[in-house]
Parts: C-alpha cells; structure tokens; sequence
C-alpha cells in the first residue's frame, strides 16, 4: 500500500506507544462482516455451516471465516486520517501498535503489510474486545501509558485506560461519554452523503427493467389498468435489482478492489458501511415483493422466480464460462415474461425467441468489454470470472452471432400472419432490420475498441448513435401501426 508505515527503533521501550483498532477505525469497514460475504460467495455452504459456532463465542465464528476468508491488505480502503495519525507517531519515535477483535488470520497480514511493530488479535479462546482488551493492553503497556484510536462504544473500556482517548469517527454522544478530565482527540467522522447509497442501489440500472412494459406495447393492450400494472412492475423490479446489487456487491467486495473502476463502489471503497448496506439490501428486497403481492400471484411468482436465478448467478455462476452470459441473458427474459404476467398479457414466442437472441448479445458484450480493458491495462485474469485475455475474439464473435441471430428472428416475424394481424403498414418494420444488423455490428466494434464500459447498459444510454436508432426504430413502430 502507498501509505505503508515505517518501522522505527529509537526508544521504543522508552515512548508511549500509540495502539489502533481495526474494523471501522484503521480500515473503512467491518471485516467480520466482509469475511462472511467472501465465504458466503465463494462457498454458500461454508458460511452457514460457521454460523452455529457463534453459540460458542464470536471470537469462534471468526476464526471459522477467517479460515476460510482470503483477502489483500494492499487493498483494503484504510482511514487516510487514521494513517497520518500513525506516521507522525512513527516519525516521533514512538511504536505502533494494532489491537482488533478481529481474528489474528486477518489482522497479522494487515499488520505485517503496513509495519506496525506489535500487533493483538483474537483466537478461538479469547474475542480481543472491549475490557478483554483493555486488560491486555494495561498488561502489555501499564495503566495509562498508551494512547488508543477506537470508534464505537466498545471501546469505552478501553479508553478508561488509555493516557489519550482518539475519537474516529465516533458519534457525538460518544464523545460525550469519555471520562471528564481525560485527553480526547477527535477524528472528525465524514461528511454524510446520499451519494455513495444512491450509487449503491444503481438507479441508472432501472432503465433495463423497462423491459417489463414490453408485452404492453407489444400486444397493444393500452388501458389504465394495465398501465398502473405495468408501472407497478418496473418500480418492483427496479426495488428487487438493487437488492440484487446490493448482495452482489457484497459477495464481490475484494474482487471489485483488484478492479480499476469497480474499486470504487461503495462497498469496495468503504463509503458505505457493509452491515448497513447489507440491512438496506433487505428492506428493497421486502418492498420489492410487497408492491409484487399488489400487482397479481402470477408476477409475484415471475419476480421470485428472477430474483432466484439473480442469487444463483451471484454466488456462483458468475464464476462459470459462459453459463454466466446465458444466465444474464435469461435474467434480462424473465423482466418480458413478468411484464406480460403483470397484465394478462398472451406471451408471444417470437418475442420470447428475439428477447432470447438480443439479450445474450448484450450479456457477451458487456463480458467482452470487460476482457478488452482489463487486456489494455495490463490487468491479469479475473480471479471471480472463468474467461482469459485469449478469449476476446471468441467473445467478439460470439455476441455478434447473438445479435444477428436476433435479426433473423425478427424478419421472420415481420414476415409472419403474428405480425399482419397486429401492423396495417407491416412493411415500414422492414427497415428495422437494416438498423439492427448495424447496430450491432458497431457495438460489437466499439467494444473491441475499448469504448464501451464494463457495462453496456451505460454505453448504449449515452450513445448518440444507440439513441437515434432506438428514436427511429419507435417511429418506425409507430408508422407501421
């Protein structure tokens, strides 16, 4: 890491050492939460096996995800102020000391990578936590001969002890609740903000669960009612994505910081806390299927139904070659059934079949596009996705035979009594075709140029090219009517 300590020797004995906690003071996050995650990504099974051992003790728990738990400190988003603070101690000659509640599995890499010179932990006999603490270090270091940085009321016991009490981030009625008489020094906690939670949910994603007013427009049915249902649908769908997100996220934490973009998602960065996250997660997946209940049992069922398949490609298909882009395609379908679900609406198999075709496309191109710039920056193989830099050109070739194949299924669509008996000008859908097969083409080479991101969603929104086409393709539409 950039902001590596530096070991010193002077009069160590001598100096009052600084000692710095772990989760949320050090490091912008809780790592007992994060090792759950991993394992529980990685190995679903794993994690819920560990948890009966929280009926032994926490520290017991811990040490069973951190068995399993692998993770790089270099990564971590560690507290730039926490890590000034240890500096000018190190450059004043005094030792710096790590003490966390966390498993010694977790903390002696973390340790070890930024030089402290000492380091306490917890094991299977002892969780390393508030007068636990304190004892050892009283014991260690002699009653108020050490200055501790901690964060939450737990180390309230430990501040009792302590000859400076440093307040990270703590709230004010913390604060308040040190000894009178002791030397605080308070580390202001961040500006709050709605910014990283916003970009935690992906609003920018609802515009693909637009897909559920398909049927609508497809079958023609234009009624209030069935445009209250269909409303109500893409808000329950977009509810259910972002719990989705939130999960995939979580389970994607170290991954993401190994990325160049993904490493400033908010989980990855530490702009969100990941228990809060995790308990926000829960709350849009509850309203999602709440609003899905309102609307009919049948696209309660086809939400249910996706939000199944979007669990079973976070932890575990995502990591097998292309299962996953069929998978992501398949999810992008199940929003068109759940659409014609949520009004009645008969379920065309030509839809079916050009939904099936389009949406793998976009599923291999924003794999593609993920290849291509971890290819360009020099990045070695994704470790949570099972596709090398050799693979590329397969990749390229396989979308663009998606998304023709796409093509050919509408043509003979248009070429179908399906389409006559709902079009009086059929032949003006013609032209879409053309449109298409260039649209295509051009994605599929914008993506071997690196000018699409990891996601095409973001792309195609922000295209002008992408945007005219799906302008003239709607008056088309319209004309064909």
């Amino acid at each position: 890491m950039d902001a590596q300590l530096v070991r010193t020797t002077s009069n160590e004995e001598a100096d009052v050492p600084l000692v710095i906690d772990l989760d949320d003071t050090l490091v912008r996050s809780d790592l007992l939460v994060e090792s759950f995650f991993g394992v529980l990504g990685r190995n679903p099974l794993a994690a819920l096996r560990a948890l009966p051992a929280l009926a032994k003790g926490k520290n017991v728990l811990k040490q069973k995800l951190a068995e399993r738990f692998s993770f790089d400190p270099a990564t971590l988003p560690y507290n730039p102020a926490v890590i000034a603070l240890a500096r000018e101690a190190v450059a004043n000659g005094r030792r710096v000391v790590l003490a966390s509640a966390s498993d010694a599995r977790i903390v002696g890499p973390i340790a070890d990578h930024l030089g402290f010179n000492q380091w306490f932990a917890s094991d299977a006999s002892v969780n390393l936590k508030s007068s636990r603490k304190a004892a050892r270090l009283v014991s260690e270091f002699g009653e108020r001969n050490f200055d501790y940085a901690g964060n939450e009321a737990a180390d309230l016991k430990v501040w009792q002890h302590a000859r400076k009490a440093i307040a990270v981030g703590a709230p004010d009625g913390l604060v308040r609740r040190l000894r009178m008489g002791q030397e605080v020094i308070r580390i202001s906690p961040a500006q709050p903000s709605l910014k990283p939670w916003i970009k935690m949910i992906r609003p920018h994603q609802w515009a693909k669960n637009a897909l559920v007013l398909v049927p609508m427009l497809t079958s023609h049915m234009f009624t209030a009612h069935n445009i209250l249902y269909s409303l109500l649908a893409f808000v329950a769908f977009s509810l259910c994505a972002s719990g989705g997100y939130v999960v995939n996220d979580l389970v994607d934490i170290e991954a993401d910081r190994t990325h160049p973009t993904k490493r400033k998602r908010p989980f990855a960065s530490g702009d969100v806390p990941v228990l809060k996250g995790a308990a926000a997660g829960v709350l849009l997946l509850a309203a999602a299927f709440a609003l899905a209940a309102l609307v009919n049992l049948d696209f309660l069922a086809a939400l249910a139904v996706y939000f199944a398949v979007n669990m079973a490609y976070s932890f575990s298909l995502k990591r097998k070659m292309i299962i996953d882009v069929v998978t992501l395609g398949g999810l992008y379908t199940i929003r068109v059934v759940a659409g014609a679900e949520a009004i009645g609406a008969p379920l065309s198999e030509w839809l079916m079949a050009f939904s099936m075709f389009m949406f793998l496309f976009l599923a291999i191109i924003k794999r593609h596009s993920e290849m291509v710039m971890r290819l360009n920056a020099g990045l070695s193989d994704p470790s949570n996705r099972n596709y090398k830099a050799v693979d590329i050109n397969v990749l390229a070739g396989l979308a663009a035979a998606a998304g023709y194949s796409s093509v050919i299924v509408l043509a003979l669509y248009i070429a179908s009594d399906a389409a006559r008996s709902l079009y009086h000008h059929v032949q003006f859908l013609w032209f879409v075709c053309p449109l298409l097969l260039y649209w295509v083409a051009r994605f599929t080479m914008m993506s071997q140029r690196q000018h699409v991101p990891d996601d095409p969603l973001v792309f195609a929104l922000r295209d002008r090219v992408t945007l005219g086409i799906a302008v003239t393709v709607l008056a088309l539409g319209t004309a064909a009517l």
